[in-house]
């Protein structure tokens, strides 16, 4: 189990997963890009996505919008006016942090200050929760405990938003020792602005999209008419958004730039029930068939006073990350809210001629939305394993084999005796149909644990004996199980192990 997200950060770095943004010129907070295994990686877990909730289905089609779109869009959606943050910045720092993830702990020491009153100290710690925001405060304190003695109780604890506003300048913000360097919280859209023509005025002011889902909305129209699709249905899509994240943070969690891989399905009201269950069930299950399968996966519902007025109900399926457990996708019931906007801010009929009850319905949406990035992050997490091999630590990445960015790699074992050409053969031959990689440099050994560090599954191995009765040495990562199968059911053998028709043999 993954404990130190260091670790993680620095394999992806080494072996070219995930690169921070514009990295030679010191980089850009809250943007990452993926480098040649990274991109593989996220890619075939979009394509799995895609493909189980798409192409496999027979109530599901597809969209791709465009990723700046009329501004009333995003008037209708309540993003232009409400999509905020309240914000507060460190006069000292320059730093700049979410009030309503601020947290004050406030602890009172048993010696007094010089005015003869007792010592206490009011330290802001950031988090989605105390729990995750007491890291900082705790530091702090037990520095001052050695100057006026250890609390005799735990930290009186305040949201900073609730704090009186005459208190907040008793507070010393998370990266400084100094009181009073907060200023007072503002809201911040969370859009990032643009301009569409020559003239950079508010006539022509645009908006990167923060979210994929009001496409899915603003075509619901033209999906009907086209799409020969009946209640009930869904569209799905997947594409880039953008938040300005007031604090980027946890690698590539929480970032500026980030890819979303979103459903809206629509149903009658009365049916939107049973559709809310069967998503909440079938998508957190997606999860676990991928690989995600230990305790650190789970399934939060919200609480009344944590939902939308416009949901009925709300789950999140959360991951316990390293740096604490946060959410993977959201299934969300939204009523018929989205379209009911649209239908106001645009003026068009977006309701649906149900031929059963012959009147027209504004259908229920039900909508799991999911991060590419962060199962991407997820996946990563839960396939970092050290182990221990021939008496050798290894690092390897247990991916699930659909997800793996090499699903095998190619090696002659010597390079000579006809191996280094027979293993090229069976190279060309099977990238016609996989993503394979070939390798002939170092000891085989060392060639294992490069490949078990990128997560490639398997290992395909051309030795001595494969000149002699034309079979090759499969080898699995994960138990390093080998054995022999005959060069011309390499294919089938290959695809078998990835779609899990074929196992890998109990012993070598």
């Amino acid at each position: 189990m993954l404990e130190d997200m260091e670790k993680l950060v620095s394999l992806c770095k080494r072996r070219g997963f995930i690169f921070p943004s514009s990295e030679i010129y010191g980089g850009i907070n809250g943007f990452w890009d993926y480098g040649p295994l990274g991109v593989e990686l996220k890619r075939n877990i979009k394509d799995a996505w895609w493909q189980d909730v798409v192409q496999r289905r027979d109530d599901m089609v597809g969209l791709d919008c465009s990723i700046i779109m009329n501004p009333k869009v995003w008037e209708a959606s309540g993003h232009l006016g409400g999509f905020s943050d309240p914000m507060v910045d460190c006069k000292a720092t320059k730093e700049r942090y979410r009030a309503d993830q601020m947290y004050v702990f406030i602890y009172l020491f048993p010696q007094v200050n010089h005015k003869g009153e007792p010592a206490e100290a009011w330290l802001a710690g950031l988090g989605a929760s105390p729990e995750d925001a007491s890291a900082i405060p705790e530091k702090k304190a037990a520095k001052l405990a050695k100057k006026f003695g250890k609390p005799e109780q735990p930290p009186q604890i305040v949201p900073y938003l609730e704090l009186p506003e005459a208190d907040r300048e008793k507070v010393i913000g998370p990266s400084t020792d100094d009181r009073g360097t907060l200023t007072p919280p503002r809201s911040f859209n969370l859009m990032f602005r643009t301009f569409v023509g020559a003239l950079e005025d508010d006539s022509a002011t645009a908006y990167l999209r923060p979210e994929t889902a009001q496409g899915i909305f603003a075509n619901f129209k033209n999906v009907v008419d086209t799409g020969r699709v009946k209640l009930p249905f869904g569209i799905a899509q997947v594409g880039k958004s953008f938040r300005n994240e007031i604090n980027p943070r946890n690698f590539t969690f929480r970032s500026r730039e980030f890819e979303q891989m979103e459903i809206e399905f629509f149903c009658k009201p009365e049916d939107a029930a049973h559709w809310y269950a069967y998503w909440r069930k079938e998508r957190f299950d997606w999860y676990v068939r991928h690989g995600l399968q230990s305790d650190r996966l789970r399934l939060r519902d919200h609480d009344k006073d944590e939902l939308a007025f416009y949901s009925t109900a709300t789950a999140d399926i959360e991951y316990s990350f390293p740096f604490g457990v946060s959410e993977l996708e959201g299934i969300a019931h939204r009523g018929d809210y989205d379209l009911t906007q649209h239908m106001k801010f645009s003026g068009k009929d977006l309701t649906y001629f149900d031929e059963e009850s012959k009147a027209r319905i504004t259908p229920h949406v039900i909508e799991p939305s999911a991060g590419a990035d962060r199962a991407t992050l997820a996946f990563l997490c839960e396939a970092y394993t050290e182990d221990q091999v021939g008496g050798e630590i290894r690092t390897v990445l247990r991916f699930h084999p659909r997800f793996a960015p090499i699903k095998a790699a190619i090696l002659p074992l010597v390079k000579k005796e006809g191996m280094p050409e027979k293993a090229e053969a069976l190279y060309h031959a099977l990238r016609k149909r996989f993503a394979v990689f070939y390798d002939e440099k170092g000891a085989v050994g060392r060639r294992y644990r490069r490949q078990d560090e990128a997560g490639t599954p398997f290992c395909i191995t051309v030795d001595g004996q494969s000149l002699q009765d034309d079979t090759v040495t499969f080898r699995d990562r994960d138990r390093c199980v080998q054995w022999r199968v005959p060069i011309n059911q390499a294919e089938s053998t290959l695809r078998g192990l990835i779609d899990g028709d074929l196992t890998v043999p109990a012993v070598s």
